[in-house]
C-alpha cells in the first residue's frame, strides 16, 4: 500500500477584531476627573494633558490645542478660505488666534458663521484628542484665560458628551484603533468597492510613513474626520496598519578573551600578574561530545577554586 503525501492545510486568517461592548456610548460620562472638578469650581486656566491642552474660562472649554489636530490656521488657509499671509498678518497683529479671529472680523475678511464654524470645528477636533485615556497625570495652571474671540466657551459636559459619540462612532466603523495612530499602507483588494475621491486622496498618500493625524494635517481636514475615512477604508481591506519590522536575530555572543598566562611561560612576563588558567584543557577524549567536554571542564575548573 502506498502513502501518498498530502499538502499541509494553510493556516487560518487572523481573527477579526471584536467590537468592545463597554466603550464609547456606555462609558461613564466623566472623562477626566479632574476636568470636571475644574468645571465645578469654575476655574480659569490651562489643563494640560498627555496628548494636548484645554484652556479653561470659568470652568468651560475656551479653546483646546492638540499635536494631533490641525489648528484653526490650517483650516481656514489649505482650502483657500483665507490666503495664509492674511492670517498670518492677523496673528502677528493679535495675541493668539482668538485676537486674530477679531481682526479677520474687524476687516471683513471672514464671515462670523463661518469663522464660528471653523473654530468648533478646530476645538472639538483637538479636544477628542486631548480627553484620550492618559498614562500620565493631567496638571493645571491657574492664570488667565485663553480669548477665543467673540465667540463663548463650549460647556465640559458637552464637550465629553460628543468626544464619547465620536468614539462609538469609530467602534461602530472598524473596531481596532491601530489604523488610528500607526503608519498607513495600502493594501490593494480586487473585491473592494472604489473609493470616494476623499478617501481616494487619502490612499494616494499612505506611504507607509504617514499617520493619519500627518494625512490630516496635508490635507487641511479634521483628524477626526480623518479618522473615520481611515476606518472605512480599513474595513474595506485597502489600508492597513504598517507592521512592525521584526527583531534582528540574536547574535552568537562574542568569544571569550584568551586566557592569561601562567607563571612559567616567559611571553607572560611582563604584562601584569600570572594568573592561574581558569579554564584547564580538556583530556584527549577522542570523539567524546562536545558539550559533555565542556561540561567536564567546568566541572573541573570550578573544584580547582
Amino acid at each position: 500500500m502506498t502513502a501518498v503525501d498530502t499538502p499541509a492545510p494553510p493556516p487560518p486568517p487572523p481573527p477579526l477584531p471584536v467590537r468592545d461592548r463597554t466603550r464609547g456610548e456606555h462609558a461613564p460620562a466623566g472623562l477626566s476627573p479632574m476636568l470636571t472638578r475644574l468645571a465645578a469650581e469654575r476655574a480659569t486656566g490651562v489643563l494640560v494633558r498627555e496628548r494636548g491642552t484645554l484652556h479653561l474660562d470659568e470652568g468651560r472649554v475656551a479653546y483646546a490645542e492638540s499635536p494631533l489636530a490641525p489648528g484653526l490656521g490650517v483650516l481656514l488657509t489649505t482650502h483657500g478660505t483665507l490666503r495664509p499671509e492674511i492670517w498670518q498678518d492677523a496673528v502677528s497683529r493679535a495675541d493668539g488666534q482668538g485676537g486674530a479671529a477679531r481682526i479677520l472680523l474687524a476687516d471683513g475678511r471672514l464671515a462670523e458663521g463661518a469663522l464660528h464654524l471653523c473654530h468648533l470645528s478646530a476645538l472639538y477636533d483637538a479636544a477628542y484628542f486631548v480627553l484620550a485615556p492618559s498614562s500620565t497625570p493631567g496638571r493645571f495652571r491657574y492664570g488667565t484665560g485663553h480669548r477665543s474671540g467673540p465667540f463663548p466657551p463650549v460647556p465640559v459636559d458637552a464637550l465629553e458628551r460628543e468626544t464619547l459619540r465620536r468614539r462609538a462612532l469609530l467602534d461602530r466603523i472598524w473596531p481596532d484603533a491601530r489604523p488610528d495612530s500607526a503608519p498607513l499602507l495600502r493594501t490593494p483588494t480586487a473585491a473592494a468597492p472604489r473609493p470616494t475621491p476623499r478617501r481616494q486622496a487619502l490612499l494616494d498618500r499612505a506611504d507607509g510613513v504617514r499617520t493619519a493625524a500627518d494625512l490630516a494635517r496635508d490635507l487641511g481636514r479634521q483628524t477626526f474626520h480623518t479618522l473615520v475615512d481611515v476606518r472605512r477604508l480599513a474595513a474595506a481591506g485597502l489600508l492597513a496598519p504598517r507592521p512592525r519590522p521584526e527583531p534582528p536575530p540574536a547574535r552568537d555572543p562574542a568569544p571569550p578573551p584568551p586566557a592569561p598566562y601562567g607563571r612559567g611561560d616567559r611571553a607572560g612576563q611582563g604584562a601584569g600578574p600570572a594568573r592561574a588558567d581558569p579554564w584547564p584543557p580538556a583530556p584527549d577524549q577522542g570523539t567524546e561530545d562536545p558539550h559533555i567536554t565542556l561540561l567536564k571542564r567546568l566541572r573541573d575548573a570550578l573544584e580547582a577554586l
